[in-house]
């Protein structure tokens, strides 16, 4: 019987602009510093992914977005615990993004997503985002 890791719940903001192009960051923090991922964060208690976001958001980036529909749902086990990510369309309705914790950020084309070293839940992403935004 195998053992059952710790399960971390957390949302990400897929933020879309007009041109179709996607934001990404790079941690600039942790064991993976330096690493590409969404923005986002972990649900606090009592909070909505929609309410959760919207924190994570203004924390990491000083700005506002809508949260728009859920795209998909990454299920990844990492070596110490499970991670489900929520996936959500955002639109930046705030000023440009401050970074406050990451070293850098990128708005990416569709086919721009590759060339990036992602995380590896949000490199499950990558593939089905691809789709969903081409």
């Amino acid at each position: 019987m195998g053992v059952t890791l710790p399960t971390v719940h957390v949302v990400a903001a897929i933020i879309v602009n007009n041109n179709e192009m996607v934001f990404a960051t790079q941690r600039g923090y942790g064991t993976w510093k330096g690493y590409w991922e969404f923005p986002g964060g972990k649900l606090e208690m009592g909070e909505t992914p929609q309410e959760a976001l919207r924190r994570e958001i203004n924390e990491e980036l000083a700005t506002e977005i809508i949260v728009g529909e859920l795209l998909t749902t990454i299920d990844y086990d990492y070596p110490t615990f499970h991670l489900t990510m929520q996936c959500y369309r955002c639109t930046l309705t705030g000023p440009a993004p401050t970074l406050l914790e990451h070293l850098d950020a990128r708005w990416l084309t569709p086919q721009d997503l590759k060339t990036l070293t992602w995380l590896p839940a949000d490199e499950e992403l990558i593939i089905q985002l691809q789709e969903l935004l081409l």
